[in-house]
């Protein structure tokens, strides 16, 4: 991780600062700062600020001369970033303030004029929608590549007769490959719900200023094209403080969770010695120091556990957001 100073005694080394008279103190820096968690957004915000920067020269904000001073600047932060020898100080809260400081270090004022018609407020909410959209793509792939294998193993073995349950009883017989491309059915069910919920994720929120919008003449359309998103949020309260499209991926995720949980339930119960249906390899077991005849299903039975993490993720974003009032917060 990068390094994170403990706070010194600067001030107005943030855009907000404004009217305050001195910095906050040491406890409640460390309590404001999210960088243990937003760092992982910095590629993100060098993309965004180089889009923004982009449309600023466009609309003539910006002479050619500052955009290629700030894209030089931003180019450098990402590379300090890159090979971790970029100081976070907690003062500076978030990875947005850390690059803006950054970028104004190496190229001075010209870096300031960055922010220009922009808050950390739109400026988050592109950063999270762009970090989603990139999610739910993994996501997608990797349920693909789990379908693929489901399918091969139904073709090498699917052909063996197998015992299909109701109410955990043998009820009827079926060959074994019927059995696993159930699993990729359930699958193709988490790849559509992502891909339906990357249609609300692709949307630029970028232009909606603090909660107002600008009056300054912002292209958003061209901020979108530049940044891949198809079209532009609308109206700029609930585009600054619209967070379904993270719950959307949280209930993604947490289906998902459930149907991985499933299928290694099934696969502990059918690998007991009392069902004998599977074996599982021993690379994906455990043993026993006390009991070494054993051969424990560990592997599955994480990942029965952590599917708790995702329903539990859910719930708590939801339960964040229920009381949020309108604009951000």
């Amino acid at each position: 991780m990068p390094h994170k100073k403990k706070m010194e005694a600067k001030r107005h080394q943030k855009s907000w600062h404004g009217r305050l008279s001195t910095d906050a103190n040491q406890v409640t820096a460390e309590l404001l700062t999210s960088l243990d968690t937003d760092t992982a957004l910095w590629r993100y915000d060098i993309a965004g600020s180089l889009a923004h920067a982009q449309m600023l020269r466009e609309v003539g904000i910006l002479t050619p001369g500052e955009l290629s001073t700030i894209k030089k600047g931003l180019n450098s932060v990402a590379k300090a970033i890159e090979t971790d020898r970029l100081d976070m100080p907690i003062e500076l809260e978030d990875i947005h303030m850390v690059i803006e400081a950054a970028l104004i270090r190496r190229v001075g004022k010209v870096g300031g004029k960055l922010h220009t018609g922009r808050s950390r407020n739109d400026q988050v909410a592109l950063d999270l929608r762009m970090w989603a959209r990139d999610a739910a793509d993994d996501l997608t792939a990797g349920i693909v590549a789990l379908q693929k294998a489901f399918v091969k193993l139904a073709a090498k073995a699917g052909r063996i007769i197998f015992p299909a349950y109701t109410h955990l009883q043998r009820a009827q017989p079926v060959v074994a490959g019927h059995a696993m491309l159930a699993y990729v059915e359930m699958l193709q069910r988490d790849a559509d719900r992502l891909a339906d919920a990357r249609k609300r994720i692709n949307v630029c929120p970028l232009g909606s200023g603090a909660v107002a919008g600008t009056s300054l003449p912002l292209d958003r359309a061209r901020v979108a094209e530049l940044l891949g998103f198809p079209k532009f949020t609308r109206n700029s309260i609930d585009a600054t403080s619209d967070r379904d499209f993270l719950v959307e991926l949280c209930f993604c995720c947490s289906m998902l969770a459930v149907h991985l949980s499933r299928w290694a339930e099934d696969w502990i119960i059918y690998s007991s010695g009392e069902f004998g249906l599977i074996e599982l390899h021993d690379a994906y077991c455990t043993s026993s120091s006390m009991m070494p005849q054993k051969k424990n299903p560990d592997t599955l039975e994480l990942i029965r556990a952590k599917a708790a993490a995702g329903i539990g993720n859910l719930v708590g974003i939801c339960s964040l957001l229920k009381a949020l009032p309108l604009g951000y917060n």
